[in-house]
C-alpha cells in the first residue's frame, strides 16, 4: 500500500516540501499556494520510498517552464538527498543556520537558492523591493562590469531581475528617413510660397530672405518578432522588456511573438508599465517555452497581417536563435518575401555569444542567407552597442 502523507502538524514530509518549494522560489521558478497544495497532494499518491517516483510527481506539479526542469532536479537532488541534508537546507531562514560549503558545478540559480542568506536578512533587516535597487549602491564597479558581459542565460534569479531593470534604461535610438511631408526651415530644394507672402506682408513687400520647405524626418516604422520557444526563454522576457522602454517614443512599432504559431503583441506593448506588459504578454502567448516553427509563423504574418510592413520602410528585427523545427524550404520563402517587403531585415542572435559561431542549424542557413545582417543580443554590453549596430547595417 502506498504510504500516506501523514499529519501535517506532526509529520516532516509536508514541511519538507514546502520547505522545498521556498527554496525553489529563491531560485526563479514560479510558484504559488496552489502549486504547494497540489504537490502534498501528488505526495500522497506515489510510493515515498522511491525517490524518482516522488522527484517525478513533484515535478509534474511544480515546473511549468522547460527551461526550470533541469534547475528543479539539481535542487531536488540536493534537497533530498539525506535528511540531514533536508534539515539544514530547511534551516536555511533561521539565524542559527550555518551552510555547508561543498564544491559548486550547479546552476547559478541553483547556487544563489541553496546558499545562506546574507547576514543582514538573517539578522531581520528589511528587503529593499527588487524595483527600488540601484546599481552603484548594490555593487562594485567590477561587480558592474561583470553584468555587462555577462550573458542573460547564465545569471542567477536576482542578478536576472537586476539586469532586466538596468536593460530597460538603455536608448535604442531607431534610423529616420525623410517623409513625403514638408516643414518650413531654412534650408530646402522648394520654396514655401505662403511663407514668402507673410514675410512680404510684414516688410511692405521686401522680401529680405525666401522661406523654403524640407522634408520631415521619421523614424523608420519597426516590426519585431521575438522567438518564445523553450531555448530562448530567458532572453525574450529580457527582451521585451527592454524593447518596450527602449521603444516607447516611437510612432509606429508592431511587435509579434512565435513559437509554433504566431501572436500578436502590440496591444500589449501600447501599455505605458512595463510590468504590466510583460504580464498581458504572458496572457497573451499560449506556445511559451515550446517548439520553433519560424515558417508557419511568418506564412501568418504574410497572410493576416502583411499591412504592417509600410510601403517597404519597415525595420525588421527578427529575434530567434535560429533553431527551427519547420521545413527549410517553407522558411526560405517567407523570408524572402519578408526581406523583399522590408527596409531591412535584421537578425538578432544570442548564439553569437559562443566565440567562432556559425550557423550550421537549417533553420538558421535560410536566416543567415536571407538577413542583411546578423546581430547579438545576449548580454547589456551589446544592448547598448545595438543602435550603432543597426545603423552600421542600414548604411551598408
Amino acid at each position: 500500500m502506498t504510504p500516506r502523507l501523514g499529519d501535517a502538524r506532526s509529520g516532516k514530509l509536508a514541511d519538507n516540501i514546502t520547505g522545498f518549494g521556498r527554496t525553489l522560489r529563491r531560485a526563479g521558478v514560479p510558484l504559488d499556494a496552489s502549486r504547494m497544495a497540489l504537490a502534498l497532494q501528488a505526495a500522497q499518491w506515489v510510493d515515498l520510498g522511491r525517490r524518482d517516483d516522488l522527484c517525478a510527481a513533484l515535478e509534474t506539479v511544480l515546473v511549468s517552464r522547460e527551461a526550470d526542469r533541469a534547475v528543479f532536479r539539481e535542487l531536488f537532488d540536493a534537497y533530498f538527498r539525506d535528511p540531514d541534508m533536508a534539515r539544514q537546507l530547511l534551516a536555511q531562514m533561521l539565524p542559527t543556520a550555518q551552510g555547508r560549503a561543498e564544491p559548486s558545478r550547479r546552476r547559478p540559480r541553483v547556487n544563489e537558492a541553496l546558499s545562506p542568506p546574507k547576514a543582514a536578512a538573517q539578522a531581520g533587516a528589511p528587503k529593499a523591493p527588487d524595483d527600488k535597487i540601484e546599481l552603484d549602491a548594490a555593487m562594485t564597479a567590477s561587480e558592474a562590469e561583470r553584468l555587462r558581459q555577462a550573458d542573460f542565460n547564465g545569471l542567477s534569479a536576482s542578478e536576472y531581475q537586476l539586469v532586466e531593470r538596468l536593460a530597460r534604461r538603455i536608448a535604442l535610438p531607431v534610423p529616420v528617413f525623410e517623409s513625403r511631408r514638408t516643414r518650413a526651415g531654412s534650408g530646402g530644394a522648394r520654396i514655401h510660397w505662403p511663407g514668402v507672402m507673410q514675410q512680404a506682408a510684414r516688410t511692405g513687400g521686401e522680401l529680405l530672405r525666401l522661406p523654403r520647405l524640407r522634408r520631415r524626418e521619421q523614424p523608420l516604422p519597426l516590426l519585431v518578432l521575438v522567438d518564445v520557444s523553450g531555448s530562448m526563454e530567458r532572453y525574450a522576457r529580457l527582451l521585451l522588456a527592454f524593447l518596450h522602454a527602449a521603444t516607447a517614443s516611437l510612432p509606429r512599432r508592431d511587435v509579434f511573438a512565435f513559437g509554433t504559431g504566431l501572436t500578436d503583441l502590440t496591444p500589449a506593448f501600447r501599455l505605458a508599465d512595463t510590468d504590466a506588459m510583460l504580464a498581458q504578454a504572458s496572457a497573451r502567448i499560449s506556445d511559451f517555452a515550446g517548439g520553433t516553427r519560424l515558417g508557419d509563423s511568418l506564412a501568418q504574418l504574410r497572410l493576416r497581417h502583411a499591412r504592417r510592413l509600410l510601403g517597404r520602410r519597415t525595420l525588421v528585427l527578427l529575434i530567434s536563435d535560429g533553431l527551427d523545427t519547420g521545413e527549410p524550404a517553407a522558411l526560405g520563402r517567407e523570408l524572402a518575401w519578408l526581406r523583399r517587403h522590408s527596409a531591412r531585415l535584421l537578425w538578432l542572435n544570442p548564439l553569437l555569444r559562443f566565440e567562432g559561431y556559425a550557423p550550421l542549424a537549417r533553420g538558421a542557413i535560410e536566416l543567415h542567407a536571407q538577413a542583411h545582417g546578423m546581430l547579438a543580443v545576449h548580454n547589456l554590453s551589446r544592448l547598448e552597442d545595438l543602435a550603432g549596430s543597426i545603423a552600421a547595417v542600414l548604411r551598408r
